[in-house]
């Protein structure tokens, strides 16, 4: 019977400890949220003593603790990307509409006719250099959404080259230059957007043109089943370019010669070619930078010719 009495006392007291330190542990964890609450910390919950159940309790609640770090750092990674693009477009777009106020109001004060052409001819430029980066911002806010989409289809690739080169043709003509061009005759059937395509080979060219001066040399050709399209231009200052930047949104690595620019050509250039499964890449031999755009062939529908 004093056995029975002493194993119990004993139990009790075991039991009474038991409670005594389970509340202790709760409260210690208690006063650890809500420091972990008033304060900019990364601290976790921890046990001084090994309740199997408690440290499962603090094991999700530090899980829930990180995934709220992580998610608050996402939030204030995206409001200063807001505000650094707000920031980057008011710029943009304020240097065309500055220049078009101030031809405006030259146009009213003059009278000479051919002086009011060549006024009328600079604003419906800057109108159109404008046009050109609205639709660049429109186009990049589009493929910001995961969910955006492109139709895609069977394209010819060498159609889209001739036909985006042709486009340039006056620009190149403008300022007496004249590209080596080294491209494949034929129809070179590949899976994407024709305006796409297009999209991404007219931001190449212009991106040449933009930072080019003197040399310019483009190719098609096939490589290894992919049909390829490359765009080389001489650059000055090529130390100052930041080849790990050169896809990045707004980088310019020359703005100040480059204000009618958005810097969101290549970035778009990029995700465009992306979402049709190609590759856009860009490397810098000495003082030339190149461009080069993939897309994998259909090769049953490829016709050669020439």
């Amino acid at each position: 019977m004093m056995v029975w009495a002493a194993t119990a006392t004993a139990a009790a007291v075991g039991l009474l400890m038991i409670i005594i330190l389970y509340r202790r542990q709760v409260k210690k964890t208690c006063r650890q949220l809500a420091f972990i609450r008033e304060n900019d910390t990364n601290m976790k919950l921890c046990s001084e003593v090994g309740f199997p159940e408690l440290e499962m309790l603090q094991g999700e609640i530090n899980g829930i603790l990180e995934q709220t770090r992580r998610l608050n750092r996402e939030t204030m990674q995206k409001e200063e990307l807001f505000k650094e693009t707000i920031t980057n477009i008011s710029h943009d777009i304020r240097t065309p509409l500055t220049s078009l106020d101030g031809y405006f109001q030259l146009l009213r004060q003059e009278t000479d006719e051919a002086v009011c052409a060549r006024y009328s001819a600079i604003i419906q430029e800057r109108i159109a250099s404008l046009n050109a980066m609205l639709e660049e911002l429109f186009t990049y806010t589009k493929l910001q959404n995961k969910k955006y989409e492109l139709a895609m289809e069977e394209v010819d690739f060498g159609k889209c080259v001739y036909d985006t080169l042709f486009s340039f043709y006056e620009e190149f003509k403008e300022r007496n230059l004249e590209p080596e061009l080294s491209l494949l005759e034929g129809s070179y059937i590949v899976q994407g957007n024709r305006e796409a395509i297009r999209r991404v080979l007219q931001n190449v060219v212009k991106n040449a043109l933009e930072h080019g001066k003197a040399f310019f040399a483009m190719r098609m050709y096939e490589e290894q089943g992919w049909i390829a399209f490359t765009c080389d231009n001489d650059v000055e200052d090529a130390d100052q370019i930041d080849m790990s930047q050169v896809f990045t949104r707004f980088y310019k690595a020359d703005s100040a010669r480059t204000c009618s620019s958005t810097g969101l050509g290549l970035s778009i250039a990029r995700e465009l070619t992306e979402k049709m499964g190609g590759i856009l890449e860009a490397e810098l031999l000495a003082s030339v930078f190149k461009i080069k755009v993939r897309f994998c062939l259909s090769e049953e529908k490829t016709q050669k010719r020439g």
